[in-house]
């Protein structure tokens, strides 16, 4: 299949332009919910710190949260 680079090709490319403009907007929601996620993981740890050792794993805590909820579902799971 040969490429075009010209805006007609793109546009037959991408179905359309209304098409492309819908694809690229209505994908933001993940990173809502991550940033949500982060600011509570966040306040939680860090209201939760005894120590600044404490606070510093609490905001490596809040940035890698995914992570530790992933585990504990699959840890749950037994797999």
């Amino acid at each position: 299949m040969e490429t075009e680079t010209s805006e007609q090709g793109m546009k037959n490319w991408c179905g359309s332009k209304t098409h492309m403009m819908k694809h690229m907007c209505c994908h933001g929601s993940g990173g809502a919910l991550y940033g949500l996620g982060f600011l509570g993981a966040l306040w939680y740890y860090l209201t939760t710190a005894t120590s600044l050792l404490g606070g510093i794993l609490g905001v490596i805590k809040a940035i890698l949260w995914p992570a530790f909820l992933v585990y504990g579902l699959l840890k749950f799971l037994g797999m």
